[in-house]
């Protein structure tokens, strides 16, 4: 994920708006922006103070390059899916967590789900799994209600 989207992110989910957010990190709301679209050149120091405005930590590391994955199942049935990109909005929602970590979920399970069912999810799959999730979401919803 794109640091302007982890930003964006981030601050739609704290219902922020890029004004308050600029307040607290000392930054100016065009540099902000500007950095949630993916432009600009942010210091170490900028992001620290987005981070922290935003509730979070900064970390930065080196790392050796990493390991070839094997490519995703799940996150190509998922490309292909307008339903999942709704169920995903709802699920985010519901749970005030980030789109990306819920759809991060659903890959993740549907690729496990290839090693249960002994071969490739299909859409149909998919559609069970998403039809699933908001069922348990309806009924985890409704055992918080008052």
């Amino acid at each position: 994920m794109e640091l302007g989207e982890v930003l964006r992110e981030r601050r739609k989910a704290a219902g922020r708006t890029i004004a308050s957010v600029a307040v607290d990190a000392g930054l100016s709301v065009p540099y902000i922006a500007n950095l949630e679209n993916g432009r600009g050149n942010p210091t170490v120091s900028a992001l620290d103070r987005l981070a922290t405005a935003l509730g979070a930590r900064l970390e930065v590391g080196i790392a050796d390059e990493p390991v070839a994955e094997p490519p995703s199942i799940g996150a190509g049935l998922l490309s292909g899916s307008d339903r999942s990109a709704q169920v995903i909005n709802t699920l985010a929602a519901a749970q005030s967590r980030s789109r990306p970590a819920v759809r991060a979920d659903v890959i993740r399970t549907l690729d496990a789900l290839a090693g249960a069912l002994g071969r490739a999810p299909v859409d149909a799959d998919l559609g069970r799994l998403l039809d699933l999730l908001l069922l348990a979401e309806t009924g985890s919803s409704a055992t918080r209600a008052p």
